[in-house]
Formats: C-alpha cells, structure tokens, sequence
C-alpha cells in the first residue's frame, strides 16, 4: 500500500453521500403506505412546525441505517446539505428534538404506533405468494437491557444484579419480524404480562391469513393455565418445561428401552462423511492441568402424559436425556443423566419434531442479539420507561425495513432457486453487514426540475438487489 501522493480538495460543484442505499429504503418506506399509515393513525403532535410524526420517526430510522450509534449521531446528518437534498427536505429534526419526541409518547401511543406497523406489515405479507400455508412460528422472550443511568424512570434491579429494564420481545420466526416490543422494568420476570402480548400476535396471524399457528417459548412461559384456551383456540405451542423433582422421577422410571436416539440434522448431513477436524486445543489444556470436564456422549427421547395442577386437560411431555461423560484430567470419573423437558398440544409431531421446533428459537435469539446491538434498538438512551419504550419500538422498524426489503425483492421464475437463496440470506443477514453492503454506497445528489436523482459513485456485486427492488416498487 503506497499512498505517498495522497492530495485532498473539495469538490464545489459534486455533491456526494455515502450512503446512497438509503433512497431506496425511503422510497420503499413510502410504497408500502408506512408514512401515510403512521401520518393517518398516530397523533402525537398538535402543530406540525413544521415535522409530521413520520418525519421524527423516519429520522430516528435512517440514522440508524446510516450506520448511526446513538441519537447524537443525527446531527452529522443534518448538518449534510446533500443527505437532506435525497430525502427531498428543507430540514431534519436535531438529536435534541427526536428525544423530546419520544418523551411525548404516552402507553397508548406506543401500542397504536406497533399496531400502524403492523397493518403495513400484512400488507407486505399478502404480497408474497404462499406465504400463508406455511406455520406462523410465533417466539418469545425477555432480555435484560442494562443501564449505568442513574435517573432513568422505571429502572430497577434485575435477578442478575444489574440495573435497567427488561423488554418483552414477540417475533415472527418465519420472517424473523419483531411483531410487539414491550417494555418491562427491570426485575420483572420473563413472562410477566405475555399472555395478552402472545394473543395478539396471535389473533394478527390469524386475521392476516395463516390457518396454522404455533407458540414457541422456554420454560418461564409454559403458563399451565392457559394451555386449556389455547388448545381450544386451535392454537399449537411447544415450550420448554421445568425439570422438577417428580418430572425427573418419571422420567427415571421410563424403561431404557423405551428411549429411542436423538438423531440431530447436522448429523443426518454428515452421516458417513469423515471430516477432518483441527487439534482441540481447550481439551488437551483441560486434560493436562486436570480439570473436570463434561463430554456429551448420547442423546435420547422419550415421552408420557402429563396433567398440570392448572390445566383440565393432559398434555404431551417429550423428555430429551442427555448422558453426559464426567472426565477429571485423564481419569473417567462416570456418566451422569440430565432431563430436559418440552410440553406440546400437538399429538401429530414425532418427539424429535418438537425438540427441533423447541431448539429452532435460536434465530429470535439471533434476532434480540441484532436489536441490541446491530440495530441499538434496545437501549435505552432517554429518561423514562415509556420513553425508552417508544424509542425501541421506532428503531426497531430499521429492522422491519431491513426485513421488508428482503421480502419485496422480487423472484424470477427463471432464477428462482437463487432468488429464494438471496431473498434468505438478506432476511437472516447482521444489520451491520447490511448497511455495509446496501446502505454505505457513495453516490451524487443531483436535483432536477422532477426529480432526484442518485447517482452511484461506485459499483458493488449487491447494488442489483437495489435495482430489481426500485424495479417492483
């Protein structure tokens, strides 16, 4: 790298950004009716001086799929004359003002506010051919967002010692689509107040058209006395189940011969074809300096009926048993069960289904780890809880932009195979990588008498993704 005659000089006449990408997330934001929708139903404001709510959230969004960290970061922006000439404004709220903004929000405004996004979001489901005979995946969970503030409203200690709040997060595994962001203060429990979450996600998967709908949770939401309408409502689950001492004893008085093996699908993949595997490092350094370590040795399925104390009727219990080899240095020192449970309604899924189903709410964990910390959207940058909560649910569309431009790209029969491939490895791709990719593109602004026109100073393999979806929209 020889970079001696470097020269630097300031162009008067060519304008520039480097994030051209985002003209077409602005535009998309505009085709889907998701400006129009939070205009028309969200009131916040009594003047518009001269910001609608579309422009303060719009302008939280885009910082945040410029590469924006926190809200101060929108003042680099708004100092760029050629980023706000491609947005098509005279001005863009500071960081100072998108604060106020969230402070204005009230509960109620938070709640209309997810549900505008999601009437836009099935409008975008209903674009996508066969999207609706597939299962709605609907996951849940709690997340600890911690907070070295010390006057941030609603606070409190978390089980883990740490100060802050503690968001509910519903999501769309499908599309890995956060449906409702409810935030919690910090020591309350995973489940506390889901149940009215989960029958909403629920009651929007049913309206928006899908016949099939299956709850996914761990052990905290196996709420026992719930089970009864669910099943009723036609609705499937599969969830994690404490191991308690008499579900630990049942499962000890399952005759061996009745556990079958737990055959994973890394396995079946690489069944009969040896791979060469690097030196274990860690191992080697555990056995010379004779720590104890734990070794999975084999997995088994079982199952039995089983009545919760709340519940009126029986339900499923699949029981995963993992022998576990107990080595000390070099010395075996003997092998150990552990019991893991999963309660289902579903009669109709082998076990080794409903572990996989259980195992799969990976990807929302995935998804939480992005809203924390690709997207920074759950953070908690303002002074109040329901502050802090309007601000996750606005950064959180930055991830729902992300997910609909994925889904709007479209598919060409004669290349549908690789379309499908490139359509799943957006929905699933870092938010950061995104941005890098598809957002971080050098292009000049140039105003025309009609138009806006960006133009692409440098060229990636990705950019024809951003063509074909100008092309749809």
């Amino acid at each position: 790298m020889s970079g001696n005659g470097v020269v630097y000089d300031v162009s008067d006449k060519c304008r520039a950004v480097p994030y051209g990408g985002l003209g077409v997330m602005h535009k998309l934001a505009r085709s889907v009716g998701l400006v129009d929708a939070i205009d028309r139903g969200l009131y916040i404001l009594m003047f518009y001086k001269p910001y609608r709510e579309s422009d303060h959230i719009l302008n939280i969004v885009f910082n945040l799929l410029c590469g924006g960290r926190v809200l101060d970061d929108i003042e680099i922006r708004r100092n760029d004359a050629a980023f706000v000439d491609m947005l098509g404004a005279r001005t863009i709220p500071d960081p100072t003002t998108a604060g106020d903004f969230c402070r204005r929000f009230r509960e109620e405004h938070v709640w209309t506010l997810m549900n505008v996004v999601n009437e836009v979001r099935v409008g975008i489901w209903n674009r996508i051919e066969g999207f609706y005979d597939q299962t709605a995946r609907i996951d849940a969970d709690g997340t600890l967002v911690p907070t070295h503030g010390e006057c941030k409203g609603g606070m409190d200690v978390s089980y883990k010692g740490t100060w802050g709040y503690h968001p509910l997060v519903v999501s769309l595994a499908n599309t890995n689509e956060p449906l409702f962001i409810v935030n919690r203060s910090g020591n309350v429990v995973s489940h506390d107040g889901c149940v009215p979450v989960l029958d909403q996600a629920v009651q929007l998967c049913k309206s928006a058209g899908f016949k099939d709908v299956l709850l996914r949770g761990d052990t905290d939401f196996s709420l026992t006395a719930q089970f009864d309408r669910w099943t009723e409502q036609g609705v499937r689950f599969v969830f994690g189940y404490d191991a308690h001492r008499p579900m630990v004893e049942r499962a000890d008085d399952i005759p061996d011969g009745d556990y079958t093996e737990l055959v994973r699908k890394a396995e079946q993949a690489f069944a009969g074809k040896p791979r060469s595997k690097q030196p274990r490092t860690k191992l080697e350094v555990i056995r010379r300096r004779g720590f104890r370590n734990l070794t999975l040795e084999s997995e088994e399925l079982a199952e039995f009926d089983h009545k919760p104390g709340r519940a009126k009727g029986t339900y499923r219990i699949v029981v995963l048993r993992k022998t576990i080899l107990e080595e000390e240095g070099q010395q075996c020192i003997g092998h150990v069960h552990r019991y893991f449970f999963y309660v289902t309604n579903d009669r109709s899924m082998t076990k080794a289904q409903v572990v996989r189903e259980s195992n799969d709410r990976c990807r929302q964990e995935n998804l939480i780890e992005q809203l924390k910390n690709g997207v920074r959207a759950l953070h908690a940058p303002l002074n109040t809880l329901v502050a802090n909560w309007a601000y996750m649910v606005i950064a959180s569309l930055a991830w729902s932009l992300k997910a609909w431009f994925a889904l709007l790209v479209p598919i060409s029969p004669r290349w549908r195979e690789s379309h499908l491939a490139q359509r799943q490895r957006l929905l699933t791709m870092d938010f950061p990588t995104f941005v890098q990719l598809l957002m971080l593109i050098p292009a000049q602004i140039v105003h025309t008498a009609r138009r806006i026109v960006v133009r692409l100073l440098a060229w990636r393999s990705e950019a024809n993704v951003l063509f074909r979806l100008l092309d749809a929209l």
